[in-house]
């Protein structure tokens, strides 16, 4: 067999589905193995960002990072410097292929890059995604995917032509990619603990950053800066964190929930002061699956509280901790060993790269970021809000997102009392207008 070019390689893939605790469907090899080099372009150069691409140099794969892409010209640089540190001679990003600006991932896109890491806030993930879709490119795109209903619609489709053109979408949901998550998550559909009727899902911790604005900053430059306090940048807590634990709850099921009902507040948020920021605190939700079953889920911002990042699985046979424990008639403890997710979900990208064979993510990527936005949408609310009902006509966080530069006016302003809007349960309206 004559070896191929790069391009020949990455443009033309056999289909498997392999990874993230789907049954596997291999077919023979039809590239040369480990011959090839995948050039990548970072677009979001914040921690995640540069933090993939470093575990995508520690894979096997013959890598090399081609172009950086950030809003901010600094972020984009530092990248740079920082991936050189952490291996040279995998870096080849010339001052022409730094870009910045809110149509920088253009830019990166459009070079000669193979893959494109995609970690930038969730609110600007769609049209990013859908860009590099449709540039033919394979896609790695961190968790979530996007921070509302239209978002999600965008995404769903990119994924269906993604499939058609064979391109490879990785997602940054790392648990379904862990050895002790994967072949806990084999026992239970195989009936370890019979039929789970309830999950309890949790992601309860002390809280996050926060950026002070800085002399001569846009409101957008704001924003974007502190993009975590901003439900169009974010989408909140219960979807940009929170989404691990929810992801594990449906996966669990094979299925994703009906309707939610929830509650939450923002009563302790930067102490209350609703100048910096407008998401909550704290969710509590009850998801329900078509065969009735429930999901309990709490996500909490609050120092001093009891915290607890994880998942807890009660079937009609026994009970499950997914990340390596069952418990009743079965009983089982993982024994193996298990690297961290984010690093082994590049190797199994990247290995898949190489040996030309693709699997693709995006569905459960796109369903798993929808329920987080169901469950905020019903604590918002403080209605019992049902999935297609959303999907079809939940209200656009980012309207007008493809013009966005940093002097137009955020989606989110201040009212005339100097604050940011609050969602009040029993008044919000998850709908569009």
């Amino acid at each position: 067999m004559s070896k191929p070019t790069r391009r020949q390689f990455l443009a033309t893939s056999s289909t498997a589905v392999i990874g993230s605790g789907l049954s596997a469907s291999m077919v023979p090899n039809v590239h040369v193995h480990g011959r090839e080099e995948i050039r990548v372009a970072l677009v979001g150069c914040g921690g995640r960002g540069t933090g993939a691409v470093a575990q995508i140099f520690n894979t096997k794969g013959v890598t090399r990072l081609v172009a950086v892409a950030d809003v901010f010209e600094q972020k984009a640089k530092n990248a740079v410097k920082n991936l050189t540190k952490h291996a040279e001679a995998k870096v080849d990003v010339p001052d022409e292929r730094v870009f910045s600006g809110m149509d920088a991932f253009k830019k990166a896109i459009d070079s000669d890059c193979d893959l494109v890491v995609i970690a930038t806030p969730p609110g600007f993930k769609p049209q990013q995604f859908e860009y590099a879709i449709q540039a033919n490119k394979h896609v790695f795109m961190e968790k979530p995917v996007a921070v509302d209903a239209p978002g999600i619609r965008r995404v769903l489709a990119a994924v269906e032509r993604s499939k058609q053109q064979q391109r490879m979408v990785a997602i940054g949901l790392q648990r379904r990619h862990e050895p002790k998550y994967v072949e806990t998550m084999k026992r239970i559909h195989d009936g370890a603990i019979g039929d789970v009727i309830l999950s309890r899902v949790y992601w309860n911790g002390g809280g996050i950053w926060y950026r002070d604005r800085k002399p001569g900053m846009t409101e957008m430059e704001f924003q974007c800066n502190n993009w975590y306090h901003f439900n169009w940048v974010c989408g909140d807590q219960i979807v940009e964190q929170h989404i691990h634990n929810l992801d594990v709850g449906c996966w669990a099921k094979n299925a994703y929930p009906v309707s939610c009902n929830g509650m939450g507040g923002g009563e302790q948020r930067m102490g209350g002061d609703r100048s910096k920021s407008q998401i909550f605190d704290h969710t509590f939700c009850e998801f329900t699956f078509a065969d009735g079953s429930k999901m309990y889920s709490q996500g909490r911002h609050l120092r001093g509280g009891w915290n607890n990042v994880g998942e807890a699985l009660h079937g009609t046979q026994g009970t499950a901790v997914p990340g390596g424990r069952i418990e009743g008639p079965n009983a089982w403890r993982f024994q193996g060993r298990s690297p961290g997710g984010h690093q082994q979900e590049q190797h199994d990208m990247i290995d898949a790269l190489m040996q030309g064979q693709i699997y693709n993510e995006g569905e459960y990527g796109a369903h798993s970021t929808f329920c987080a936005i169901l469950g905020r949408e019903a604590c918002y609310s403080g209605k019992v809000i049902k999935w297609d009902d959303l999907l079809e006509r939940g209200r656009d966080l980012t309207p007008g997102i493809d013009t966005y530069t940093m002097d137009s006016v955020p989606p989110c302003v201040k009212g005339e009392d100097g604050n940011y809007p609050v969602p009040v349960p029993g008044k919000y309206n998850p709908y569009a207008s």
